[in-house]
C-alpha cells in the first residue's frame, strides 16, 4: 500500500508565522514547502535555517503546493493578508488565514475560494489551544446535562473575535444572540480599562468584560489578561482560568437543613459535602512551552480542519456560515464598544508565583473530576516520607501506612510519576542501578520501572508499614520482583552500591538535619556516575508555620468512609524545624460515630530550592508540570543549565510513593 504523500504547507509571514511553521515542521503528515514573505534578511535567514526555499512573490511559487498558511495582517490592522490571500487562491492553493478579519473581506474571501474551487478557512487559533479545548469539551459535556444558567466571560479587545468562536464551541449555538450596549462611564470616576456589556449568547445570559484598552504597536504584550470564561449550571461551575489553562470545575454548595433550619453536616444525604470545593483539571506549562509546543499544536489542528476540507471537496462559502456568524457577533460588539483606548504603556515585570505563594499555596491541585474515588478537600496537602528514623515499628508512617496511597497515588499519576519518567526516558543509567530511598509504597518506584525495564533499582524504606506495601507491590508483579532489591535502610547512612545511575529523594530531605543532610550529599557524590540523575521533592514552604488543622480528602471502601486531617505547627523545641500531624479517621456508611483514628506524626525541616543547591553545590534550572502542582526543578553539576541527562532535582510538597 502506497504511503499518502504530506501536505505540502506554504507559511506566509515570519512573525506569528513562525508558529505556522513549526506545526509543518511537528505534524505527521505534513512538510513545510518553503517560507513567503517581502524578503528581509531575517526572514530569508529563518527560511535557511528551516532549509526551506524562501519566496518573495507569488508568482514565484511552484506548482506542487497544496496549502498556505496566511499570517500576515489584514486590512483591518493595516496589512495585505487578504489580497495575498486571494493571489494564492488565484493559484488554486488551499489558504488557513490567520485572524482577525473583517467581515466583508471574510465574505469575499470565501467567495473566491467557491470560484477557485479551492477550501478557505480563518483561524481564530485559540479554541485549537490544548486547555481551550478541554474546557468546550467539558462545557458541552455539562450543558448536556445541565441547562445553562449563564456565561460569565472577559478578554482583551483584540482577542474578542476568537472569544465569540469559543463560545459558540463550548455552548453549541450561537444563536440566539442579542447585546445591550455597554453602560456608559461616569466622566468623575476617571479612566477604566474594562468596559462591561450584558446580553444572550446561544440563548444564555451572557455578561461581558473587554479589557478595552489597545497598543497598536504591541497588542499581546499590554492585555491585562488573556481568555476567562466561566459557565454555571445547577451543579456548578466550569471555568477557564486562563487561554492556556487550567480548566476547573467548582460543584454547587448546597448544605441541606433540619426542621429548625439547622446545617445537616453529617448522615444520609450529605454525599454531597465530600466533593472537593475546586477540582483542577489540566496542566499549564511555561511561556516558553506554549511557544514551542502549545500553539504549533493549536495550529495543527486548524491545519488539519483545512486539510479535511480540501480532501472532501465542496462549497467554501457553504462552510464558513459558521464562521460568518461568529464574525458577525463580532462585529457588533466591537461597534457597541467602540473603539478602544489607545495605551502606550511601559514593558510589565512579570511575577513569578513565589513572590505571592512562598509557602503552601504552591500545592497540588484536587483530582480530576472522575478520576478516582479521593476527593481532595483543600489546596495544601502535605505528605512527606519516612526516612530519617531508624527501621522498626517506631517508625514514622507505620502507623497511617494503609491508607497512604489514599492520597498520594493521585498525586503521583499526575505529577510526579509522569515527571520523574520523563527525566528519566532518555538518561544514561548504565552505570548502575537507580536508588530510591524512602521508597515508601512505590508508587515512584513502579513508574521509574515502567519508564525503564532496562534499568535495576534499589528500593530502601525504613517504616515497616510503608515497606509493607511496597514489598506487596513488588511481589505481585513478575517484572518488579526481577528487577526490585527492596531494604530497610534509612538515610543518610544507607548501604549503596560503589556506582549509581539515579538517585531519588522524594520527601526525604526535610526529615534529617544539616549535618545528616551535609553527608548524605557527600556519599551520593562519591557514588554517583557522571552524569548521574538525583531526583529531589520538597515541601511547598522554606519556613516554619502554623497549619491549622484541616480536612483534606474523603474517600469510601465498601461500607466504610475515610477521612484525612493534617496540621502543621512550628516545633516549640527546635527552632526552623516543624511538626506535621496527620489524622485518619474510619467511619461506617452513614454512621457518624468513628470506627478507628489513627494518627501519625513527623519531623519537618522547611527548606526551598536555593538551600538544596548550596548544600549540594549544584545548579537549578526549572522544569515544567502541571497545573496546580509543586514546582519542578533540576539541580546539575554544569556550571550552567545542562540537558536532563545531568543531576537532577525535583520539587514537590506531597510525596509520591
Amino acid at each position: 500500500m502506497t504511503a499518502e504523500p504530506p501536505f505540502r504547507v506554504l507559511v506566509c509571514g515570519t512573525n506569528f508565522g513562525r508558529f505556522y511553521a513549526e506545526a509543518a515542521r511537528q505534524r505527521p503528515g505534513y512538510t513545510l514547502a518553503g517560507i513567503l514573505s517581502r524578503g528581509s534578511a531575517a526572514s530569508r535567514s529563518y527560511a535557511e535555517s528551516l532549509g526551506v526555499p524562501h519566496y518573495s512573490d507569488v508568482d514565484d511559487l511552484p506548482a506542487d503546493i497544496d496549502a498556505a498558511c496566511v499570517a500576515v495582517s489584514s486590512s483591518i490592522s493595516g496589512g495585505q493578508g487578504t489580497e495575498l490571500a486571494k493571489a494564492l487562491m488565484d493559484r488554486g492553493i488551499h489558504v488557513l488565514q490567520e485572524h482577525p478579519v473583517h467581515l466583508t473581506e471574510l465574505t469575499d474571501c470565501l467567495k473566491h475560494a467557491r470560484r477557485r474551487g479551492v477550501q478557505y478557512r480563518i483561524n481564530t487559533h485559540y479554541p485549537h489551544v490544548a486547555p481551550v479545548r478541554a474546557f468546550t469539551e467539558a462545557a458541552r459535556k455539562l450543558t448536556a446535562l445541565q441547562e445553562p444558567l449563564f456565561v460569565d466571560a472577559a478578554t482583551p479587545v483584540h482577542l474578542m473575535h476568537p472569544l465569540v468562536d469559543i463560545l459558540g464551541r463550548a455552548l453549541g449555538s450561537l444563536r440566539p444572540w442579542r447585546f445591550a450596549d455597554p453602560a456608559p462611564l461616569p466622566t468623575e470616576i476617571g479612566p477604566q480599562p474594562f468596559r462591561s456589556l450584558q446580553g444572550v449568547f446561544g440563548g444564555v445570559p451572557l455578561t461581558l468584560r473587554v479589557h478595552h484598552q489597545l497598543d497598536p504597536s504591541d497588542r499581546d504584550n499590554h492585555a491585562l489578561h488573556w481568555h476567562r470564561i466561566s459557565i454555571g449550571t445547577q451543579g456548578g461551575v466550569l471555568s477557564l482560568a486562563d487561554t492556556h489553562g487550567p480548566v476547573l470545575w467548582s460543584p454547587r454548595l448546597h448544605i441541606g437543613r433540619d426542621a429548625d433550619r439547622r446545617f445537616v453536616l453529617d448522615g444520609p444525604g450529605t454525599g454531597s459535602l465530600g466533593l472537593g470545593t475546586t477540582a483542577v483539571v489540566g496542566t499549564t506549562g511555561t511561556f516558553r512551552t506554549l511557544f514551542t509546543d502549545l500553539w504549533p499544536q493549536a495550529i495543527g489542528s486548524a491545519l488539519d480542519g483545512l486539510r479535511e476540507a480540501a480532501e472532501q471537496g465542496g462549497d467554501a462559502l457553504r462552510a464558513g456560515q459558521y464562521d460568518l456568524a461568529v464574525c458577525r457577533i463580532w462585529s457588533d460588539l466591537a461597534a457597541r464598544l467602540g473603539p478602544p483606548e489607545i495605551v502606550r504603556p511601559p514593558a510589565p515585570r512579570p511575577l513569578p508565583a513565589s513572590d505571592m505563594f512562598p509557602g503552601p499555596g504552591r500545592a497540588p491541585a484536587d483530582p480530576q473530576p472522575g478520576s478516582g474515588p479521593v476527593r481532595s478537600e483543600a489546596v495544601a496537602v502535605f505528605v512527606p516520607s519516612a526516612v530519617s528514623a531508624p527501621p522498626g515499628d517506631s517508625a514514622p508512617y507505620t502507623p497511617s501506612a494503609e491508607f497512604f496511597d489514599l492520597v498520594a497515588a493521585e498525586h503521583t499519576a499526575t505529577a510526579s510519576a509522569p515527571a520523574v519518567a520523563a527525566l528519566l526516558a532518555d538518561a544514561d543509567l548504565g552505570a548502575g542501578p537507580v536508588v530510591d530511598i524512602g521508597a515508601g509504597t512505590g508508587l515512584v518506584t513502579e513508574a521509574v520501572a515502567r519508564a525503564r525495564p532496562d534499568v535495576e533499582i534499589l528500593a530502601c524504606e525504613p517504616a515497616v508499614g510503608m515497606r509493607a506495601v511496597l514489598t506487596s507491590r513488588v511481589f505481585s508483579d513478575p517484572d518488579l520482583r526481577s528487577r526490585v532489591t527492596i531494604t530497610a535502610d534509612a538515610a543518610p547512612d544507607l548501604e549503596l552500591p560503589d556506582r549509581v545511575s539515579a538517585v531519588l529523594l522524594c520527601g526525604v530531605l526535610g526529615h534529617l538535619d544539616a549535618s545528616q543532610r551535609t553527608r548524605l550529599w557527600r556519599r551520593l557524590r562519591q557514588r554517583l556516575a557522571p552524569g548521574g540523575l538525583v531526583v529531589v521533592e520538597l515541601m511547598g514552604f522554606d519556613a516554619p508555620l502554623t497549619l491549622p488543622a484541616t480536612r483534606l480528602a474523603t474517600t469510601a471502601a465498601g461500607r466504610q468512609r475515610y477521612e484525612w486531617t493534617f496540621s502543621g505547627t512550628p516545633d516549640a523545641a527546635e527552632d526552623g524545624v516543624m511538626r506535621l500531624n496527620s489524622t485518619w479517621r474510619v467511619y461506617r456508611d452513614g454512621d457518624s460515630a468513628v470506627v478507628r483514628e489513627v494518627h501519625d506524626s513527623y519531623r519537618w525541616a522547611p527548606f526551598g530550592l536555593k538551600d538544596v543547591a548550596a548544600e549540594s553545590g549544584m545548579t537549578v534550572r526549572p522544569l515544567p508540570t502541571r497545573a496546580g502542582a509543586p514546582p519542578l526543578a533540576v539541580l546539575t553539576n554544569a556550571p550552567d543549565p545542562a540537558p536532563a541527562t545531568t543531576v537532577s532535582v525535583l520539587v514537590s510538597p506531597v510525596t509520591d510513593r
